[in-house]
């Protein structure tokens, strides 16, 4: 393989680094304008002729992401050092030549390049793929000097309004280091999936200490990992370690992913309103896209980035991919709430305006089977307090009553017969019926909520608790519920979506079992889950 890299690629390398050269200074391609454009502060880098240390730069795996049925992200990030603020690398730009094939053994090569690892972007690319078919797999590769990557395996979208019988989607979310090992990936990887829908949370701004559950077989840090991450040159350095994770390694690498975030990618919790957190949210921010199979339209401004897109898959499923953090109206104080008016208040916004617009807008017009929100909080309604008295997270949809009730009016009006809400963040499995009316127990469903469980954070779970049982109690519409560690693993057809529950019994050990603990089914046109 390193012999015919070598062969058709060097005469392209030397092409690239003086074609690069130039356009990097006159800022002449497309994607360096846009990457200009989301960071006018950004230098123009010396362009070197690749990695030539003796340490393999690729130490962060490869990833893709966001397929369209003509096009796919593929993504690495250069880190021969990958626990050092600058990943091991001078601030100069390096040349990554890359390589799509319609085979693993990566002889059917049908589009190839050079991009440039800039500094200014902890020396990551994304290689936006363009020309490919709808609807295949396809396999790619790195180089960097004398270094390759590891072969990826991604897939494209079917074509607009084109039949597609199934879907194998993983959904995941919440992994943090400290709390344990990521067997889910491992397990979720062991079945290639068409698409991995991660819903937040993908780093924990928390130190890295012996309190980690991972302590004895973490490597040895620098001494700014003790500090809460704060700095853009911190928020690198925790990705850099999160993404050594070799499970995690190996979920990207077999399967696209489209990610969303939701607090941790910042801090706990934070008011997107205030403005003390702003440069804290750039950091933040420009890290995550830094390390993510995103396009240049979701690279952040400052502060401010685009999140929200719909990926459509054929005549199957469209997802509505949401960010529920950057817009929302500030969280009532204390982390529960009663009854109050507030919670009620139309102006309360969970998307913001222009989202929920383009959300309520965007809902049954795809021509597909069904309609998914890639949600992050707990949409559907959830009363912590069995007695006649009512409590609501202020984290959740419930603390932004008007908001979501908006979007359930909307899937009655236009009659979205297959509308299911994909969610994270409350590290357990919650799985609902959509009401029309969450205040009218006996309205009928609308749609159906998964909300799976952690990936690590929570650490060991369970079956149940007693604030579990309690919920159930106080919540008809809560089908089933359980406190495991896991996954969903999502197939879906036009005659069903089949949802299973996979459990992994303990993430505090190397050691674990995974299962599937419970398949859950809804059917298009007749809303509500069956567990089966």
């Amino acid at each position: 393989m390193s012999d015919r890299w070598e062969a058709e690629s060097s005469a392209v390398l030397a092409h690239e680094i003086r074609r690069r050269g130039f356009l990097v200074g006159s800022a002449g391609l497309a994607v360096v304008a846009a990457f200009d454009a989301a960071h006018p502060d950004r230098a123009h880098a010396t362009v070197a002729r690749g990695v030539s240390g003796p340490e393999d730069p690729f130490t962060l795996g490869i990833a893709s992401g966001d397929p369209l049925p003509d096009a796919v992200v593929i993504w690495t990030r250069l880190a021969p050092s990958p626990y050092e603020v600058d990943g091991g690398l001078r601030p100069i730009a390096h040349p990554v030549q890359w390589v799509v094939a319609e085979d693993p053994q990566m002889a059917r090569v049908v589009r190839r390049g050079t991009a440039l690892a800039h500094p200014e972007h902890a020396h990551s690319v994304h290689v936006d793929v363009r020309g490919l078919e709808p609807n295949r797999e396809y396999w790619y590769q790195f180089r960097s000097g004398k270094y390759l990557s590891v072969v990826g395996r991604t897939k494209t979208a079917p074509a607009p309004g084109s039949r597609l019988d199934s879907l194998n989607l993983v959904v995941a979310s919440c992994q943090s280091w400290g709390a344990g090992w990521y067997h889910v990936w491992k397990d979720a990887a062991s079945e290639p999936a068409d698409l991995v829908y991660f819903a937040g949370d993908y780093i924990y701004e928390y130190p890295i200490d012996s309190t980690s559950v991972r302590a004895p077989q973490t490597p040895v840090l620098p001494e700014d990992y003790a500090r809460q991450t704060d700095t853009l040159d911190r928020f690198r350095q925790q990705y850099g370690l999160y993404k050594t994770d070799p499970d995690l390694q190996e979920a990207h690498r077999v399967s696209p992913w489209m990610v969303t975030w939701d607090d941790h990618e910042v801090v706990n919790d934070y008011d997107a309103m205030d403005p003390a957190l702003f440069q804290l949210r750039a950091n933040g921010y420009r890290a995550f896209w830094e390390h993510m199979p995103l396009r240049p339209p979701q690279a952040p401004r400052g502060h401010r980035a685009v999140m929200h897109r719909r990926l459509t898959y054929g005549d199957l499923v469209r997802f509505h991919v949401l960010d529920t953090r950057q817009f929302r109206t500030t969280q009532f104080p204390g982390g529960a709430i009663g009854d109050i008016s507030e919670r009620r208040d139309p102006a309360r916004q969970m998307l913001g305006v222009e989202q929920e617009a383009w959300l309520l807008d965007g809902l049954g017009s795809g021509g597909t089977t069904w309609d998914a929100l890639a949600n992050t909080v707990l949409f559907s309604r959830l009363d912590s307090d069995e007695t006649e008295g009512e409590r609501f997270s202020t984290g959740q949809w419930d603390a932004y009553q008007a908001a979501q009730q908006r979007v359930i009016d909307t899937v009655i009006d236009k009659d979205v017969d297959g509308f299911v809400v994909l969610t994270g963040d409350i590290h357990r499995n919650y799985h609902l019926n959509v009401l029309a009316d969450f205040d009218d127990p006996a309205s009928r469903p609308v749609g159906v909520e998964f909300a799976g469980s952690s990936v690590s954070s929570g650490r060991d779970g369970g079956q149940t608790d007693a604030g579990l049982e309690l919920r159930k109690r106080a919540n008809p519409h809560l089908v089933s519920a359980d406190l495991w560690r896991g996954y969903l693993r999502c197939r879906i057809s036009h005659e069903k979506w089949v949802t299973e529950v996979r459990a992994i019994d303990r993430i505090s050990t190397p050691t674990y079992t995974a299962r599937t603990s419970q398949t859950l089914v809804t059917l298009p046109g007749a809303p509500g889950i069956q567990v089966s």
